[in-house]
This record gives structure tokens, sequence and C-alpha cells, in this order.
């Protein structure tokens, strides 16, 4: 799919983006891969931990922000395949900084959306979160906003233009601001702090969230919300994995935290199949959620049906997480 293709990553030096980086390469022979973020330390970092890999010579590396529009516009030149993985995602920061969080998450996204567009890239797929369904917080609705224009960015390019796609997932175990690591620097402490002590979550590896963007790059027809079939895990069950003497804290739920994660709501429902390992949510524009190529060989959601993190068949034994501690350290 990848290969003699040209894919530009925004976020590139973030979790996601390394992982998809080691992984596509591993994978595929693409033309070139283009890193593009506004970190001058991590590219730098970066660069020179990939310098003696036996692909090096096809990675790109520019220094950019999805805020800043003509700069977008000239990475993209000669680009076939987009992953959007630049955002500001930690919630409570989101809270205190709405302005900022507007900026990257929506104007970004606008910006990605467009420019793709006018250099004629092939198809672009946006990394969305659980926070978008039925956003309560800041982030959620800035992604959910980013979420709506990915889908209607569609029909903005026409039948010739970009096909978009939107994949959204849970937890990223061991992502950085994520629950996992905050435990493990905390864990010598002897307490780790707990918001609610029913608060459960939805949990994804990195591995799985590069193959569902694959499968969306390789799926799509546009406009799909590709939603990753995952385990639950209560936050308690986490602690006591991570630091098993450690006393909790319960410290109640910071600004914008829910309780529970959803990534399907009931009002999505209606327009969401069910595949072997993950749902697609149909967008209800053009009836594009009635269109046969979409929807393929999904089954149709039952109405009202919730994908929720608290209500999931699903669920993360604590020593599956053990040993996927053991497998991959975090530092």
């Amino acid at each position: 799919m990848f290969d003699k293709k040209t894919i530009l990553i925004t976020g590139g030096t973030g979790s996601f983006g390394r992982k998809f980086l080691r992984m596509t390469l591993e994978r595929y022979t693409p033309a070139r891969i283009i890193v593009y973020s506004r970190d001058e330390m991590k590219q730098y970092e970066l660069e020179k931990e990939l310098s003696s890999h036996p692909k090096y010579s096809l990675l790109r590396f520019f220094l950019g922000d999805v805020r800043d529009r003509d700069r977008l516009h000239t990475a993209l030149r000669g680009v076939d395949y987009v992953v959007h993985a630049a955002a500001l995602k930690i919630v409570p920061l989101a809270e205190y900084n709405p302005f900022e969080s507007v900026k990257t998450n929506v104007l970004g996204a606008m910006n990605v959306i467009d420019c793709a567009i006018d250099a004629g890239v092939q198809r672009v797929v946006a990394l969305s979160t659980d926070k978008a369904c039925n956003p309560i917080n800041l982030y959620g609705a800035t992604k959910l906003c980013s979420d709506k224009m990915f889908v209607a960015g569609n029909s903005y390019g026409g039948a010739a233009g970009p096909r978009f796609a939107v994949v959204r997932y849970g937890n990223v175990m061991g992502s950085r601001g994520s629950v996992i690591p905050l435990f493990l620097q905390l864990a010598k402490t002897g307490t780790l702090p707990i918001t609610d002590e029913r608060m459960t979550r939805f949990m994804i590896t990195l591995e799985q969230g590069v193959e569902l963007v694959w499968h969306a790059f390789e799926n799509m027809e546009g406009g799909e919300i590709y939603v990753k079939k995952i385990p639950s895990m209560k936050v308690t069950d986490i602690a006591r994995v991570i630091a098993p003497d450690a006393k909790h804290e319960v410290i109640g739920i910071r600004p914008g935290e829910k309780l529970h994660e959803q990534m399907i709501s009931g009002e999505d429902s209606y327009h969401s199949y069910e595949y072997p390992g993950y749902y697609k949510i149909l967008p209800a524009l053009h009836r594009w959620s009635e269109d046969p190529g979409r929807i393929a060989d999904g089954k149709r959601c039952a109405d009202g049906f919730c994908y929720s993190s608290d209500t999931n068949a699903e669920w993360m034994a604590p020593e599956e997480l053990r040993a996927w501690l053991q497998r991959n350290p975090i530092t």
C-alpha cells in the first residue's frame, strides 16, 4: 500500500508518530516518510536515533506547526498519504488554555484539510480520541470538531479530491501524559492519586493504533470513523499492577474528566456497523451511511448501542497488563 508512496506524519515526533514511523519502515518501502513537527530537539533526537536504520535515507524532517498554513502547504508538495497525529491532548491543560487548544486541534485540522486538497494528496487519516464522543471537556470538543471537519472534507475535495477518514481509540498504554507513566513515576512515593475508584478506561497499545491506521488507509471510501475493539480496565486495577503496596489517595475527578469513556454513543449507533476487530461510524452527510461501498460486509449496530468503557464486553486482566509492562519497560 505504501510502497513507493510519500507519507507525511504531523506530530511525527510524538509517541504515535515514532511508533508509526518504525512499524511502517519495517513493513513497507515508501519513497519518503516526512516527519512534520514543531519541536526541534525531538526532531534532532529522533533523527540521531534513526541514523543507523537501514532505511534512514527515506526519511525527511520538516520543522513546522499545523497552525502555519504556508509551511504546511510547502511540506505537502508531492505527498500521497497524510497521517494527522498533531494535537494538544492533555485534558486539564486544555481547560486552562482553551485558545491554544482551538488553534492546534481545530484550526490546525482545517489547515491540514485545505492544504491536502490544494496539494492533491490521495488519502488522509486523522487520529481522534474517545473524548470526542459526547465530549464534556474542551479537548474532546476540539477533537469532535476536527472529526466533523475531516468527514466533511470529502465534500470539499470533490470527486477527484483526497479521501479523508478518522480513527478513534482510547487510552494508549505507555504514551506520554497517560496514566501508566504517571503511576510509574509516583510509585516510589508509596501513594498513587486515584480520581475515582469507579473510573474505567479503554486500553490500546501503540502497535494496535498503528495497525488501525493502516487498515483505515486500505479500507476507506471517505468519511468513516474507525473504532478499534479494545479491552477496558479499572484505574484502581492499573494502580495495583504498577505499585501493589502503594496507598490510593482519592483526589476527585479533574476539570473536564469523565468517569467512563465512550467511543460510540447511542446517537452514533444509527450509523454504526460492526466488523471483526472494529466498528465503523458512517457519516449521515449525503446519505453516505447507506452507501454499500462504505458498509461492505458490516453488521448494523442495534439502535441505541453504546460502546463505553464501563459496559464493555472485553476486560484486560491485571496479569495481562503486568505481562505487557514486562515486554515494554517504560523509563
